[in-house]
């Protein structure tokens, strides 16, 4: 007996529910290269913006746990 999954076709990605605001970020071919390289993975997103963007995510929840942001930037202090 064949599974045949086709959850991934019928049920699309759910909207995220946090205000996002849009950024533009500027970089070299060697990067754009890698980020391309980040998303062939399947763990990156789906492009390369959206693996930058998830990079730069982890850099922060790694700074924020490491405390090294809290007395910077907006969140100073909390």
């Amino acid at each position: 007996m064949k599974e045949w999954h086709t959850y991934a076709k019928v049920m699309p990605r759910t909207p995220n529910s946090v205000k996002t605001i849009t950024i533009t970020v500027s970089t070299t071919p060697p990067v754009h290269d890698f980020l391309e390289q980040l998303v062939s993975t399947g763990l990156f997103g789906k492009n390369p913006a959206e693996a930058a963007e998830r990079l730069i995510a982890r850099g922060i929840e790694q700074h924020l746990r490491e405390r090294t942001l809290l007395d910077k930037g907006p969140m100073g202090g909390r």
